[in-house]
């Protein structure tokens, strides 16, 4: 089993299988008067609790920007807390007043489930999974909050195309940590010099491909726009997911070219 020395690729999840980001814009959207839907939230807003339009929008863009300065130590509090947390304090420097918990906890929850909802495992992505698996172990590794992470798998039902999932959340040490690439490695029975680490993050996903000493690391870049000074420096570059199989291809043909030098060497020794 395996395709040209490659027995297991390891996958991450967010921005990388799933389009997280765009699921997460979308659910704001859907929490902003601006939405698509007017739900709840944004009524509760604007008739019972007299906020503008504008109001609104700024309270979701403060959110937003609070997520992506996320910090998380489950062992001081609970994800749930902090994002509640998050919105709380985005009502409040907004509008002023006391803070509300009870709206910014409403909130949170419509903006979670609508997120929930929006995160799907494209169609073309489960064909190429469910190809590549014929040759090829697969294994979904994702850093993150435990309970997060694991209705995010639950929700876009990616559980039948990988023969392991492990979150980060769940191990003493996440990604780019080699420990948690290694614990991979045995839970499918085989060598990092083996596997193939395919994520968006190079701090993540490419540093600890490179720090477990993986066979190679493939950087998902949708822009395809590679800063000046790229490090880490990942072994592939591709800009859409599905691009993975030609990679593979690409891998075995410099496996095969290195294979026919080293029997021509020999011959001729």
């Amino acid at each position: 089993m395996g395709v040209h020395g490659v027995k297991a690729v390891f996958f991450d999840l967010d921005n990388t299988l799933v389009d997280t980001a765009a699921a997460g814009r979308r659910a704001i959207e859907e929490v902003l008067p601006l939405g698509p839907y007017l739900l709840k939230v944004i009524n509760t807003l604007q008739s019972k609790h007299h906020y503008a339009e504008g109001q609104a929008r700024v309270i979701c863009d403060k959110v937003q920007a609070k997520l992506l300065k996320e910090c998380h130590d489950p062992a001081k509090m609970c994800i749930t807390d902090l994002r509640i947390s998050h919105w709380e304090e985005a009502i409040q420097e907004t509008i002023g007043g006391e803070a509300n918990r009870n709206l910014a906890a409403e909130c949170y929850f419509l903006w979670k489930t609508t997120r929930l909802q929006h995160l799907t495992l494209a169609e073309d992505t489960r064909g190429m999974l469910t190809e590549l698996r014929k040759g090829v172990r697969l294994l979904l590794l994702t850093n993150g909050d435990k309970q997060t992470q694991r209705e995010k798998i639950e929700a876009c039902a990616c559980q039948p195309y990988f023969d392991a999932i492990v979150v980060g959340g769940e191990q003493k040490e996440e990604k780019p940590a080699p420990s948690i690439f290694h614990y991979c490695c045995d839970l499918l029975g085989v060598q990092p010099a083996e596997c193939v680490m395919v994520g968006d993050s190079l701090d993540t996903d490419i540093q600890g491909g490179l720090n477990a000493g993986l066979k190679a690391t493939v950087w998902l870049n949708k822009a395809m726009t590679t800063p000046v000074d790229t490090s880490p420096v990942p072994h592939y570059i591709i800009s859409s997911v599905l691009d993975l199989p030609a990679v593979l291809q690409k891998m075995g043909h410099k496996m095969n070219t290195k294979l026919g030098s080293d029997h021509m060497a020999s011959s001729n020794e």
